[in-house]
């Protein structure tokens, strides 16, 4: 079965994981920009969507009009979700994908996340629920399950295909490894083996060799990438060039990219929220580009908006170019 969204079959299929206070709108448009088939907000609690007024920001965030991002829904009440990807859909959401794979101790606390991986007859009451709602594509993200006696992703899989998930994407640790060890990207092959639906593996894949890895342990149709993005928002786009075989990279200017993400957030969030949001942004650039101590400590202790701008060409120097896949407009 083709994935839920437009992606040419004679490649993996490449996507972005939502990463919450990391991959928000600013960052997946600059993902999106590079090359991604899919990009996934930040986990939206379904009760509280409910609850409370979505403000322009907020609904901003969630990217309903860009074609090739998700938004992914959590929660543990099977009405409260379908009303959730209701109002989702009437907002303009493209794809809605549900979150069993959270780890968190707030979330799972909550009976969300992956906890549902321990009560895989919720976890199908909720998903029949969202996928009953709404006309759109319908995705799952979950674990391999809870722990090591409970490894119930495939027979989860099966029943969610059965329910009418188009896509699953699986991390490779039980939710009680958090993010301990390694993943293990062999066992999300017995998820694949399972169902007919593109199954995706997630957890450790940084670079194109970590996703070809993957691919080849798991036997799935693409891969997810996170952490690998963080400094590197051209990741998506040198995997997806390199597995197809076309490398073609170009240069990026890391001062010019990081200033553009710099305006990106400002504008977003306002001044003082978009400079405090910046700093792990740059950071990470400046990891990458292996600033001095002294320079990086003057970009992020800096409140001067100007200053930092006036900064970051110096700061990224080092790394100024650095190979990725063309850069194209954003869909």
């Amino acid at each position: 079965m083709s994935a839920p969204f437009a992606h040419p079959s004679d490649r993996p299929i490449v996507a972005l994981a939502p990463m919450a206070g990391i991959t928000d709108l600013p960052m997946r448009d600059l993902v999106t920009g590079f090359g991604a088939d899919l990009v996934v907000s930040e986990m939206v609690a379904s009760g509280e969507l409910l609850t409370a007024r979505a403000g322009t920001l907020e609904r901003a965030e969630l990217g309903l009009e860009r074609s090739a991002t998700s938004v992914q829904l959590a929660g543990r009440d099977p009405a409260i979700m379908g009303e959730a990807a209701r109002q989702v859909e009437g907002m303009g959401a493209r794809i809605i994908d549900i979150n069993m794979g959270c780890p968190a101790k707030k979330v799972t606390g909550g009976l969300s996340g992956s906890a549902l991986m321990r009560d895989p007859d919720l976890a199908l009451r909720l998903i029949e629920a969202v996928a009953e709602a709404v006309s759109l594509p319908v995705t799952l993200k979950m674990r391999l399950g809870w722990d090591d006696d409970c490894l119930n992703a495939p027979d989860l899989a099966r029943r969610a295909e059965a329910a009418g998930v188009r896509m699953v994407v699986v991390h490779g640790r039980t939710r009680c490894q958090f993010y301990k060890g390694h993943a293990d990207w062999a066992a999300i092959r017995s998820v694949v083996e399972a169902v007919d639906v593109p199954v995706l593996a997630n957890g450790d894949i940084v670079d194109t060799e970590s996703a070809r890895a993957a691919l080849k342990a798991s036997g799935a149709r693409g891969v997810m990438v996170g952490r690998g993005i963080q400094g590197r928002p051209w990741a998506l786009a040198t995997i997806m060039a390199e597995l197809s075989g076309t490398t073609g990279p170009t240069t990026v200017d890391m001062g010019a990219l990081a200033a553009r993400h710099y305006e990106a957030m400002l504008s977003f969030y306002g001044v003082d929220l978009g400079n405090r949001v910046a700093r792990k942004h740059l950071g990470w650039y400046m990891d990458h580009a292996r600033t001095p101590a002294a320079l990086r400590g003057r970009v992020l202790r800096s409140r001067d908006c100007a200053e930092v701008m006036s900064l970051l060409p110096e700061a990224l120097a080092p790394h100024a170019r650095e190979p990725h896949a063309r850069e194209r407009t954003a869909a």
